[in-house]
């Protein structure tokens, strides 16, 4: 190894990915030990890191080149020892001067005082924080104000965050270009317009209400006026997520759908209120760019009252898409559990249209009762389409299971929770060489033994008590 030249020993290093190859390898010589602590750019601690604050400082002298650092105590125990905490944070500031991406998983022990040292870190730019509950508002603050660069903020279930100054800052900054709030209950879609001028600049937003506290953030007037006056436009959105959403005319997020230009991934779950309009808008607005769509439509719908309710999704948005999303290559439609199986917002019409008129690659559907045999028989002139998932999908048999063994390019196949399908509707996949993956979840008419050979990588999991 002493013979190497650097560049070839360097290039060793960079090939190697995983964290433990990297420690094994390194212990093997000097040379290599040196050259991977001038390297390694990252490195993920959690229950495992003791004393922690002493041993997170050992780490960062050790690896002067850190950029980015993990810290989750997912599953931590009192008797696991003593977490990091705000000491241990200061410690990081100071001993890890090119940190640019930190993410703080299940940190019970840092509170608003902690946050405030990264500050200080001037080249933070990607902030993740995974249920920090002693976490508030104020923290958020201390960093938005003291980290220029800050680009991307992640914040997921935590609780404590109540103010919203931060969001107003973060307006004017008009730096940051990725967004993603989850189960923050104290955070309504109301609070976003504090944005401003940012909007501009968003690349990707996921906003995820908690769905047991979807209704508690009532709109006042003064929000309503807000977001109906807001004229900032989101020509820059690639990603939007919306999931346990409330979508209605001139409120809230419903602004930003008729705004958006240049979005490639969309996904919609179980958001309140979309209505035709609302998607037939965005394929027009972003149809040239649209790669993705992602639907999963509330069990509200399931109700009789909502059967002519002008808010329910059908065939004329599905049209749209297959009108103006001539980049269109993945669709995913799903009904949330509840619905019956004679409602359906699209028909099996609907369905086809887009996936045959756009250029589909992937396709996924979970309880759209409206797609059986025949749709399987349509999807044979399906050019482009290389991976199929069917859960819950009731109303296919091995009739139409056998079609897909003719779909011009399938190469995956997904099947779950499907009743009316058995091992005999994969026969003709069994050494035939057409599938790369074939994945069989809980169908209880298909064995272990039904599934061998059938693709180069198969899986199989048998749990049926999802049917009782």
């Amino acid at each position: 190894m002493d013979d190497l030249p650097d560049l070839v020993a360097w290039d060793i290093l960079e090939r190697i990915n995983t964290t433990v190859d990297k420690s094994a390898i390194s212990l093997t010589c000097k040379r290599l030990h040196k050259l991977d602590n001038v390297q390694r750019k990252s490195i993920r601690v959690g229950c495992g890191l003791r004393p922690a604050n002493e041993a997170l400082v050992s780490l960062c002298k050790r690896f002067q080149n850190l950029e980015k650092v993990e810290i989750s105590y997912s599953g931590w125990m009192s008797k696991l020892g003593k977490q990091l905490d705000d000491r241990g944070l200061y410690n990081l500031s100071i001993s890890c001067p090119r940190l640019a991406d930190l993410t703080l998983s299940y940190c019970t022990f840092i509170t608003d005082a902690g946050l405030t040292h990264l500050a200080s870190c001037s080249n933070l730019s990607a902030l993740k924080l995974i249920f920090t509950p002693r976490i508030s508002g104020c923290g958020i603050l201390s960093v938005v104000v003291g980290c220029k660069k800050l680009a991307l903020l992640h914040l997921i279930r935590c609780l404590n965050i109540t103010r919203m100054e931060w969001l107003e800052y973060l307006g004017k900054l008009e730096t940051l270009e990725d967004l993603c709030i989850k189960n923050c209950r104290a955070i309504g879609e109301g609070d976003l317009i504090r944005l401003g001028q940012t909007w501009q600049r968003l690349k990707r937003l996921q906003f995820e209400v908690d769905a047991n506290y979807r209704y508690m953030k009532v709109y006042d007037r003064l929000a309503v006026d807000q977001w109906q006056k807001q004229s900032v436009p989101c020509d820059k959105m690639t990603e939007l997520t919306l999931v346990n959403g409330i979508i209605s005319p001139g409120r809230g997020l419903a602004c930003v759908l008729g705004k958006c230009r240049s979005l490639e991934k969309i996904h919609l779950d179980v958001c309140v209120g979309v209505r035709d309009s609302d998607i037939i808008g965005l394929a027009r607005n972003s149809g040239s760019s649209l790669r993705s769509i992602s639907l999963r439509v509330p069990s509200d719908f399931s109700l009789p009252l909502l059967m002519t309710n002008s808010i329910r999704l059908t065939d004329k948005c599905l049209e749209a898409l297959a009108q103006n999303c001539t980049r269109l290559e993945s669709v995913r439609l799903s009904f949330s559990d509840g619905d019956f199986p004679s409602i359906s917002s699209f028909s099996l019409q609907g369905i086809l249209t887009v996936v045959l008129t756009c250029p589909m690659r992937e396709l996924a559907l979970d309880h759209v009762y409206s797609f059986d045999d025949v749709g399987m028989q349509a999807l044979c002139s399906a050019e482009h389409l290389e991976m199929v998932e069917l859960t819950r999908c009731q109303e296919i048999t091995d009739e139409g299971l056998e079609l897909a063994a003719q779909f011009p390019q399938l190469r995956v196949l997904k099947l779950s929770k499907c009743l009316g399908v058995s091992e005999d509707g994969l026969k003709p996949l069994v050494g035939s060489g057409k599938l790369k993956v074939l994945a069989v979840d809980d169908c209880p008419q298909i064995s272990h033994r039904g599934v061998e050979g059938a693709a180069d990588s198969v899986s199989f999991k048998r749990d049926l008590s999802w049917m009782h």
